[in-house]
């Protein structure tokens, strides 16, 4: 076991095999042919399995929004930022799947996710701020990170839920009854 990547491989065939909470970080790395401890060379806890990544995907976010260009409308910005950051190889779909259902569906990720989805909100958070000339701990940035959060699970959750939809289309969907709700703050020329 060499990878991140691989103790990921080898963690999601127990989750599926025993369940999440019955999976244990020493099932983990016996499974892996590792000691207990290299385990936290790879990862922090049990709970950032399904992560994978993510410091390195919100980067990715952050470098994507700033590339926005700045005439674009701050919604439409946004819309299409998180629609890329969430479009998914059709050979992944299913990897990918495997790995939303446990973060939305078993009640230790969804605590521990209240931290990841904080470091999410603040990236768009400090998009929103930029463009408004506001700090992103004001409330028209932290009002905006938290609805598009709240839409991207919602998306998720429709996605999760029916196999055959498209996961791009109920983003972009999703993402534009929230601009429409948002008014002023969605044009480039929004002032305040």
């Amino acid at each position: 076991m060499t990878t991140a990547a691989e103790l990921e491989q080898v963690a999601f065939e127990l989750f599926d095999e025993q369940g999440f909470d019955q999976t244990t970080i020493t099932d983990i790395a016996r499974a892996a042919g590792i000691a207990r401890r290299t385990f936290f060379h790879y990862f922090p806890s049990k709970n950032d399995i399904p992560w994978g990544d993510f410091d390195g995907e919100l980067d990715r976010m952050r470098a994507d929004l700033r590339a926005a260009p700045p005439e674009s409308p701050l919604m439409d910005a946004i819309r299409h930022c998180l629609v890329e950051f969430n479009r998914v190889a059709p050979e992944q779909v299913p990897a990918h799947r495997r790995r939303m259902r446990l973060i939305l569906g078993v009640p230790a990720l969804q605590a521990h996710s209240t931290l990841r989805f904080r470091a999410w909100r603040q990236v768009v958070a400090e998009f929103v701020g930029d463009r408004l000339g506001e700090p992103a701990d004001g409330l028209a940035p932290q009002a905006i990170a938290h609805a598009t959060l709240g839409v991207a699970v919602a998306a998720y959750e429709q996605w999760l839920d029916s196999e055959d939809s498209d996961l791009s289309e109920l983003l972009d969907a999703a993402m534009r009854e929230l601009a429409a709700g948002f008014g002023a703050a969605g044009r480039p020329d929004a002032t305040r």
